[in-house]
């Protein structure tokens, strides 16, 4: 779907809404800011800084180049030309429903998302000019990596206004899940709900301390709901019986006073102060700043390793990678950008730089790159013809790090017969020569595992590049 303007209003700068900002911001769209405080600006350049170093991570092309963030004095400046409007303001149904007057008198066509965690939409639209523009959108922190929306519209949300929530949010690599019956909290927060209340009486009544309960979580079950979820964990818990097994297995547990889920302990002070020094004890030596990069750093190394397994929010990241502008050359007269994208926290080692495996992967995409360039993709392997590389000889020139936004220029300087011979020059975006590498390879049968000549639209092709980088200067 195309939109006729890619802006967006983020109304309420605070962590969720500098998060909501981020987001839109660095896939491409303008983001037009209201937030009476005076500290908007630094808290989300804040939480731009954390998004610019891990949201690119997660994929291995560049997102589209930055929006522009601007600042506005009020609701009217801020919602004019929007196309999506999120509210992120406290959570009072009368600051709420101001809000929405002054947006809904300033813009009458846009979507306006609320990220409320509570409030169900048909409250949010009460006395409001237009209720049919108006539902929920509720995001999880951080907004700009976990791709999570619950989208809970009310009977009086048009089918129109539902459509475009979903197609604005998927084009900037979001999972809104359509909620069909609204109800207070949703569904995660009902979940979070009551594993924080059994939190809460596990502190109070002496059996574990926060960093226990956190450990639990972890070490243990959050590793496999990060992948599967609920009901799929338990499906596999069931054996090859499956859920129906493990229903009637686990079943009568359910009637069992194990847990406290319809009683919440008095949150006294001293309750409070012994969770506190609990979390200082646990948490305190390190800054909020630390504590958010940390959390970014694992997400992207947990999503990316489940992109690779093309499984949950990796699987996720991939299709939207798919939608973002390809690197594909029409002009084969200079080297080929094959390679643009920035450098994940996981690619770097003990010393604090770019493992050189990472490089022998970034120019084996580059090659992959101009084997799609010339032909030789998924339905031409698939068919059972390839390339298989036989020799490299990479130079490390310049430390990479994480957070480095590189490009490759590839040379094809062998295209004839079954031979592809290319050179790869790695570059930082401030022109910084970090690597290069002299790569030979061959074409193959897959079904035979030996060398063959190409098909001609490859070898065509293949030539013709070959002819126009003929006499490219191979050094950088």
């Amino acid at each position: 779907m195309t939109f006729e303007t890619k802006t967006a209003a983020i109304i309420g700068g605070g962590v969720i809404g500098g998060g909501w900002a981020a987001r839109f911001l660095l896939n491409g769209w303008d983001v037009q800011v209201y937030d009476p405080d005076p500290e908007a600006k630094r808290k989300i350049d804040a939480v731009l800084t954390n998004a610019r170093a891990s949201l690119p991570a997660l994929y291995d092309t560049m997102l589209p180049p930055e929006g522009t963030l601007t600042y506005h004095d009020s609701i009217a400046q801020a919602v004019v030309n929007a196309a999506w409007i999120q509210e992120s303001v406290p959570e009072r149904l009368d600051i709420k429903h101001d809000t929405f007057a002054q947006i809904q008198a300033a813009n009458t066509n846009a979507p306006i998302g609320s990220s409320t965690s509570g409030f169900k939409p048909s409250e949010l639209q009460q006395n409001a000019t237009n209720p049919a523009k108006i539902l929920v959108a509720h995001p999880f922190n951080p907004v700009y990596l976990l791709p999570l929306i619950e989208l809970v519209p009310s009977p009086d949300t048009s089918a129109s206004t539902i459509q475009t929530a979903k197609s604005i949010l998927t084009s900037i690599g979001l999972h809104p899940l359509h909620i069909r019956k609204e109800i207070d909290a949703h569904i995660a927060d009902r979940f979070l709900e009551a594993v924080w209340r059994e939190g809460l009486w596990l502190i109070k009544d002496g059996i574990a301390t926060t960093e226990e309960i956190d450990n639990a979580i972890r070490y243990g079950f959050g590793l496999r709901w990060a992948q599967m979820g609920l009901f799929e964990t338990y499906r596999i818990a069931g054996g090859e019986a499956g859920m129906a097994h493990f229903i009637a297995q686990f079943g009568p547990a359910l009637k069992w006073p194990w847990t406290k889920l319809m009683d919440v302990p008095e949150l006294t002070q001293e309750l409070t102060d012994q969770i506190a020094s609990q979390s200082d004890a646990q948490s305190g030596h390190h800054s909020i700043r630390d504590l958010e990069r940390i959390r970014d750093d694992n997400l992207v190394a947990m999503i990316r390793a489940l992109k690779a397994k093309d499984q949950a929010a990796g699987a996720l990241i991939k299709t939207h990678e798919i939608t973002l502008p390809g690197s594909e050359q029409t002009d084969i007269s200079k080297p080929i950008t094959t390679i643009a994208r920035v450098i994940p926290s996981d690619w770097t080692d003990y010393n604090g730089h770019m493992n050189e495996s990472r490089y022998g992967q970034v120019f084996s995409d580059a090659a992959d790159a101009i084997m799609m360039q010339i032909g030789a993709d998924a339905d031409y392997i698939a068919a059972g013809l390839s390339y298989f590389t036989i020799e490299t000889n990479i130079k490390y020139l310049l430390e990479t790090h994480a957070g480095d936004a590189i490009t490759v220029k590839t040379i094809v300087t062998t295209g004839e017969g079954k031979k592809l011979g290319l050179t790869h020059h790695m570059y930082r975006a401030n022109g910084d020569h970090l690597a290069s590498c002299d790569q030979f390879l061959l074409h193959v049968d897959l079904k035979t595992r030996k060398s063959c000549a190409p098909a001609p639209h490859v070898s065509e092709t293949l030539a013709a590049i070959a002819a126009a980088h003929a006499n490219l200067d191979k050094t950088p």
